[in-house]
């Protein structure tokens, strides 16, 4: 017999402490499983494991957008191809158990088997700076709203001379109106206890208030830069613009086609069909920050753009509900970005050629 090299799949369980790592050979048989600290040197350390049993024709990573981040990308700088895996369902766990051989070795069967063959985010260019920065613009948000509505509540039980003080102002005027109360020395008395609560509240909604236009002005640069046409479709901002950069990823030609990114954003049409009545529905699946994204770009354009105008009167005097027109015009939308999406990673690339130049029957 000729001596011929072992062409071997490997998996991976990540966690957030170790990883762990298992290898088939390409007719499914175990060879071996090894956990490693989710490390740099546990990562250099992985890679040479797996190569030691041969060629690697692939490795199924779970949680590539979580604890195997960065896994992945140690993996793609050396050159192997990465494959992204869902964690099993419960019902293959209910019959095969849990534990971190066993996802390992079912990580490196799906992709073995081709049950799994997606291409995971790439993580290292712009796009993930822009995630980085909305996920703390969110938390900033979200944490300056609760600071304004914890303001209204202490107001609804202060004193009277208080209330009528700080009573019909916004939320910017109301914190810099706490931000300026001077509380007494005694914080015993209620009445000063409500102020002093206030006035560091007010101080709050301010600093955080700053700190969301320090980080829109930050992301408007980045998203200007990353993706400039898709900042010129209509309806679409800063905000829905970076969640539909951060969707797609550093490398949304992952994407093979507008369907895949539909369907990525829960647009993508289901049937619905029964007897005579051949109808879809909306998808409920998918991307559900990327489908609000779509959402508010359909509401914009229902408002502002006339051609849209005039489609959804045409589609509601034919009968079609509004929920079902706002599918078509998600499905229309996701199409339009997509081709955006690559023009700006090849900005030399034109779009195919379509012969659905109608929104009718584009959507």
């Amino acid at each position: 017999m000729t001596d011929q090299t072992l062409e071997v799949t490997g998996g991976v369980d990540t966690h957030g402490q170790t990883h762990h790592a298992a290898v088939i050979d390409r007719l499914g048989r175990h060879l071996a499983d090894h956990e490693f600290p989710a490390t740099g040197a546990g990562y250099r350390l992985l890679l040479a494991w797996l190569r030691s049993f041969g060629t690697v024709a692939a490795v199924g990573v779970e949680g590539t957008g979580a604890y195997g981040a960065e896994l992945a990308r140690t993996l793609r700088r050396a050159g192997l191809t990465v494959i992204e895996v869902d964690r099993p369902d419960r019902r293959t766990r209910r019959m095969k158990g849990k534990s971190d051989p066993i996802d390992a070795y079912a990580a490196a069967q799906a992709v073995a088997s081709g049950r799994a063959s997606g291409t995971p985010k790439s993580r290292d260019g712009i796009v993930e700076a822009i995630r980085s920065l909305r996920v703390v613009r969110r938390s900033a948000v979200k944490s300056r709203t609760q600071a304004v509505n914890q303001a209204r509540q202490l107001l609804v039980t202060a004193p009277e001379s208080l209330r009528a003080q700080l009573r019909g102002l916004s939320a910017v005027a109301l914190a810099g109106a706490c931000a300026r109360l001077r509380p007494g020395d005694d914080l015993a008395d209620p009445a000063q206890a409500v102020k002093a609560g206030l006035r560091r509240l007010g101080r709050r909604i301010l600093a955080l208030a700053g700190e969301c236009e320090e980080l829109d002005a930050e992301l408007k640069a980045l998203t200007a830069q990353a993706a400039p046409d898709l900042l010129a479709l209509k309806g679409v901002g800063q905000d829905v613009a970076g969640q539909l950069l951060a969707t797609a990823g550093d490398n949304p030609d992952r994407l093979h086609s507008e369907a895949a990114f539909a369907h990525l954003c829960g647009v993508a049409p289901i049937p619905a069909s029964s007897g005579r009545r051949d109808r879809h529905r909306l998808n409920r699946g998918g991307d559900r920050a990327a489908n609000h994204a779509l959402h508010t770009i359909v509401l914009s354009r229902m408002r502002w753009d006339e051609r849209t105008r005039t489609y959804v009167e045409r589609r509601t005097a034919q009968g079609l509900a509004k929920k079902d027109i706002m599918r078509c015009l998600k499905r229309h939308i996701a199409r339009e970005v997509y081709r955006a999406l690559m023009r700006s990673i090849h900005p030399t690339r034109t779009n195919p050629p379509t012969t659905r130049s109608d929104l009718t029957e584009a959507a």
